[in-house]
């Protein structure tokens, strides 16, 4: 049986912290880590995506609380993994989407 890390933050903190972030900053992303070491590929590849065309980048560590945090996300997106990017509060994708939006030539005019 897997043991669940227990997490000081509540769904409804998770919930909030969430809103937060999205209402004071443009371009988000909720990831496992930090900017200085994200502790996933898919992280590490979303913000490097990013940071090609932006870099006024807020990221949410969920490693903390990473249940309550999908919990929350999901309520947002309807997507359940991590990484996930959002411009101007709207959903964009995780790493695997944004990676498709750029080979598209779209994420670059979408985060500019």
């Amino acid at each position: 049986m897997q043991h669940r890390p227990q997490s000081d933050l509540t769904e409804s903190e998770a919930a909030q912290r969430v809103e937060t972030a999205l209402a004071n900053n443009d371009l988000v992303l909720f990831m496992k880590g930090d900017r200085e070491m994200p502790q996933c590929e898919y992280s590490r590849e979303a913000l490097q995506l990013l940071t090609q065309y932006r870099d006024d980048i807020a990221t949410v560590d969920v490693l903390d609380a990473l249940e309550e945090y999908r919990d929350a996300l999901t309520e947002q997106s309807g997507w359940e993994t991590m990484p996930q990017a959002y411009l101007d509060s709207e959903f964009i994708g995780g790493s695997d989407v944004l990676q498709t939006l750029d080979e598209r030539g779209v994420l670059a005019s979408r985060l500019e």
